[in-house]
């Protein structure tokens, strides 16, 4: 199974894990795993998501990310697992 981690930072608002989830969902990624919390007004969120479905290449659900990072004014970043696999046997 195709894995990705996506990680979302900024000040916090209504409708970041809303517009994050929609998003993924219209490409047809599932949410495995996600955890989430708040500093202060700071909103920090890690989803592990499965790609198996992916409607488009990895980098048009990248892209489609980031645009909507810019909209809500927070960072998404968004790996596959496979880096940190990689990452880790270095």
């Amino acid at each position: 199974m195709a894995k990705a981690v996506v990680t979302v930072v900024g000040k916090d608002k209504p409708g970041i894990i809303a517009s994050v989830a929609q998003t993924l969902a219209a490409h047809d990624v599932n949410i495995l795993d996600v955890s989430q919390t708040i500093m202060s007004d700071i909103f920090t969120m890690s989803m592990l998501v499965n790609l198996a479905n992916l409607d488009e290449t990895f980098n048009g659900l990248q892209d489609d990310l980031n645009a909507l990072g810019q909209q809500l004014h927070v960072e998404i970043h968004t790996q596959r697992e496979e880096i940190f696999d990689a990452m880790r046997r270095v």
